[in-house]
């Protein structure tokens, strides 16, 4: 067995950080100064105060050691780029506009259907580094830019092949209905009757994803799509709420969706219900870079917070509407504009979106968890939101081992 010791740290453990975190945020298991032992990638022992058990630990230096950081919602698997659009709409295009023109997600579909799984998988590794860099350990990358099946199971192949080869853990997603081809005949059939089956064919059990809004899948074909991939057994999640409230919401928490995700224009009324499911294993995730990109619009965190919400906070990581790998940035902004303290915005990149993607070994520093950390370049963990622009993680562990330092 291989045994480590990382002392002299401020050891921000999440441990006290279960269940909705509100008001000040209080609750993060904060060990002033102290050690943690790892054994076999795998957190043994945290203890307070000087390590005395003998042998070599590595002295931190007072800095902060915290979880790894978990992206629970991204689209970095991707071919191609958006720069001209963004040209397009910094002079007055809109999003939707843009996407009603075959623009948007149709060129990226374009680019990823010319691509092949090698190409996809070649990308999405690069930028899977680029997040770990940015401490991100654990990281969901959707499908979605195929919309038809031969290429949306490339992509969830290409996904599975870069998860393979990196340092960190991904988890794949079945967007399957992210956007309609236009130049496609009855595409929401097609999906449901075929490329769902495809799907569980080959990937049984994978959580499935749609985009609800004006221009893309509508409430009813979002709610047909998933009533057929529960009686499947794949969990649901949901795009909702970015632009126009349709009501995919109140749906979604009656198909028992894992997340509701986006969430710009939900009002006081869903929010209170989102709020209401939270004991039922729904999660809100919001995506505030997406607001800084697009339009300004941001998720109102401090009002699903209050409601007894459990937010996640997460990148959207895509080519189009938030091309940023850093979570801490996603932090920082929820800080600013989506109303989380500093510690609230914390747990919604550790625990909360560990706790989203089902893994009960990671997102806290605690006995049993996986050795997934991140140890920033400051004392005080409140940097992760208040620095921005720049990369807070100094160093980064993947199951004991330092992967970037």
């Amino acid at each position: 067995m291989t045994t480590q010791v990382l002392s002299n740290a401020r050891i921000v453990t999440m441990a006290d950080a279960s269940g909705p975190a509100n008001g000040t945020g209080s609750g993060l298991g904060v060990v002033e100064r102290g050690w943690v032992s790892l054994r076999d990638g795998v957190i043994d022992s945290i203890g307070e105060g000087d390590w005395t058990g003998g042998g070599n630990a590595t002295d931190l230096g007072g800095r902060v050691l915290l979880p790894g950081f978990v992206d629970a919602h991204t689209h970095a698997c991707w071919a191609g780029d958006r720069r001209a659009e963004w040209e397009q709409r910094l002079a007055g295009a809109g999003y939707l506009e843009l996407l009603a023109a075959g623009g948007g997600i149709m060129s990226t579909v374009r680019a990823v259907r010319a691509a092949t799984q090698d190409e996809l998988a070649h990308g999405l590794l690069g930028r899977l580094n680029q997040m770990l860099t940015h401490g991100t350990t654990t990281a969901e990358v959707k499908s979605g830019y195929g919309l038809d099946t031969q290429t949306e199971i490339k992509m969830l192949r290409a996904i599975q092949q870069a998860g393979e080869q990196w340092a960190g853990a991904v988890v794949p997603t079945a967007c399957i209905g992210h956007a309609k081809d236009p130049e496609a005949t009855d595409a929401v059939r097609t999906t449901i009757d075929e490329t769902l089956a495809a799907v569980h064919a080959e990937f049984p059990g994978i959580a499935l994803d749609a985009y609800c809004e004006t221009g893309a899948w509508s409430v009813a074909e979002c709610v047909e799509l998933f009533e057929k991939g529960r009686e499947l057994r794949h969990p649901i999640r949901v795009h909702t709420d970015q632009f126009n409230a349709l009501g995919m919401v109140e749906e979604a928490i009656g198909l028992g969706a894992r997340s509701v995700d986006h969430l710009e224009a939900t009002g006081p009324e869903s929010i209170a219900r989102i709020g209401a499911a939270s004991g039922e294993g729904l999660f809100a995730v919001v995506l505030p870079c997406s607001g800084f990109h697009l339009d300004n619009r941001f998720a109102d965190g401090r009002a699903l917070l209050d409601a007894g919400a459990r937010v996640v906070v997460a990148t959207n990581f895509n080519p189009g509407s938030s091309p940023c790998p850093s979570l801490a940035m996603a932090a920082a902004l929820a800080v600013r504009r989506c109303g989380l303290s500093p510690s609230e915005a914390l747990r919604a990149i550790t625990r909360a979106p560990a706790e989203l993607l089902g893994f009960g070994d990671r997102g806290a520093i605690e006995p049993g968890k996986r050795a997934d950390l991140v140890l920033l370049g400051s004392g005080d963990e409140r940097a992760v939101s208040h620095d921005f622009g720049g990369c807070v993680a100094q160093r980064v562990m993947v199951g004991g081992q330092w992967v970037r330092s």
